[in-house]
């Protein structure tokens, strides 16, 4: 009897000690590496010259998110007239140019695509466009990020 007393003793001690433990948090949980991949921001632009607030918006955006996030720019339709070398540009108050935007995401290394079938329909040619504009490669709208992708249409 006495074996069985201290048995129920150990084992209400026991279980009691673990109901009062802390709970880990989740943070402490995940590996280290997780905790260290950036979340990224998917721009899709498809105004063109008809739409510049948009286009514009969209473009600071970038410039602002690249700070803190990884961001990829694809543009279509008529967004991707913006992109060639011979693009005039945008300008509106309170914002930063086209051109101005543009030329601070290529200096970032941000990913700016362009949809082929977009840049054939527009007479644009690979070489029309500037430096660091790509025309579609579909891996890289999965791989720009290792995290969660916020996509925003303008």
């Amino acid at each position: 009897m006495k074996m069985l007393n201290l048995l129920l003793i150990a084992f209400l001690l026991t279980f009691t000690s673990c109901q009062n433990a802390e709970k880990p948090e989740i943070a402490d949980l995940v590996k280290p590496s997780q905790q260290t991949v950036k979340d990224g921001v998917f721009l899709h632009i498809s105004s063109g010259y008809e739409n510049p607030k948009k286009v514009l918006m969209a473009l600071n955006l970038a410039v602002k998110m690249v700070e803190t996030k990884d961001v990829c720019l694809f543009f279509d339709i008529e967004g991707v007239k913006l992109l060639t070398k011979t693009a005039e540009d945008i300008q509106m108050e309170n914002l930063m140019s086209l051109h101005e935007a543009i030329n601070k995401l290529t200096e970032q290394n941000v990913l700016i695509i362009t949809c082929p079938i977009c840049t054939k329909a527009a007479g644009i040619s690979p070489e029309d466009y500037k430096e660091g504009v790509i025309i579609d490669e579909k891996e890289n709208f999965f791989d720009f990020t290792k995290g969660r992708i916020l996509s925003l249409t303008y």
